[in-house]
């Protein structure tokens, strides 16, 4: 996790991102202190439950306001393998950070990392976790086509790290495409949340519902309004023994009773407030890096 500064929506991305909203009531500085302490009380919550936290800090010096969704510039696989992404957004391509890679190196067992930032200078992007919702059981990485998700660029993703690419168009009740997949997708172990209505393909739209139940999934079908919520913007988060589902209190609130039961069944609902960091238009997947690294003994 990183914890800011200085945060505040960033203007450079609200043309594309239909989720972020603006504040009229609290002033600059107050906005950039409610940020920090709901990383900060994230972070605590999660070490409570049991999950390990590493968190950094963004003083911003580099004027990088969302810098507290580092999902969207690196990722991390099974086997030592991590991945930096080619960012949309000329400002957060500066949230890249050596002290962040290093860690990993220190900390886990990294065999190689593969940087595709350079296909910044072809006009090619491809931002992460948040473009891209990785089924590691089933291999898919599927994606909603976007100027922040290039389809060349996925293909060489897939291609090194062995996922099946599977992409489809969207579009929001304003006719808009989706400008990342993880706020409409969440794949956990025994179930998946999904906003098929956004899905503008019906054919496609089955598919991924089959694909999806191959595994064994509960398929939660979330409505326009959950999505607007961020209710699919969660994660599943290994806590000791146990699993979580990390979700943000807003996204929370928008779930019905039966697809909390379905959630339930397998995994604890932790609930995290975040209102001032969905200003952004990213709730708590977004905020979360997931370390899927052996560690160093």
């Amino acid at each position: 996790m990183v914890r800011p500064h200085r945060f505040h929506p960033n203007p450079e991305t609200a043309s594309d991102n239909a989720f972020q909203r603006t504040d009229s009531d609290r002033t600059v500085r107050q906005m950039a202190e409610d940020g920090y302490r709901e990383v900060t009380e994230a972070a605590r919550r999660l070490e409570k439950e049991g999950v390990r936290v590493h968190i950094f800090e963004d003083r911003g010096e580099k004027e990088t306001p969302d810098s507290v969704f580092p999902n969207n510039w690196f990722s991390t696989h099974p086997g030592g393998h991590v991945a930096v992404y080619p960012m949309y957004s000329p400002s957060r391509r500066r949230e890249r950070r050596s002290d962040i890679l290093e860690m990993l190196k220190a900390e886990y067992r990294v065999q190689d990392i593969i940087d595709y930032s350079c296909l910044e200078y072809d006009g090619l992007f491809l931002e992460g976790t948040g473009a891209m919702v990785l089924d590691h059981i089933a291999r898919v990485a599927y994606t909603a086509r976007s100027n922040r998700a290039d389809p060349i660029a996925l293909e060489r993703f897939c291609t090194h790290f062995n996922f099946e690419p599977m992409a489809f168009d969207t579009a929001d009740p304003g006719g808009r495409s989706i400008y990342h997949t993880n706020v409409m997708m969440s794949i956990a172990t025994d179930f998946a949340m999904v906003g098929f209505e956004i899905m503008s393909d019906r054919a496609r739209r089955e598919e991924i519902r089959a694909r999806l139940r191959e595994m064994g999934r509960d398929v939660i079908e979330l409505d326009n309004e959950q999505i607007s919520e961020f209710a699919a913007n969660s994660i599943e988060l290994s806590a000791g023994d146990k699993r979580i589902l990390a979700i943000s209190s807003r996204g929370a609130a928008s779930l019905h009773k039966e697809q909390k039961d379905i959630i339930e069944k397998s995994i604890k609902i932790v609930e995290l407030s975040v209102p001032t960091i969905e200003l952004a238009g990213g709730s708590v997947r977004c905020m979360l890096a997931g370390i899927h690294l052996a560690r160093r003994y």
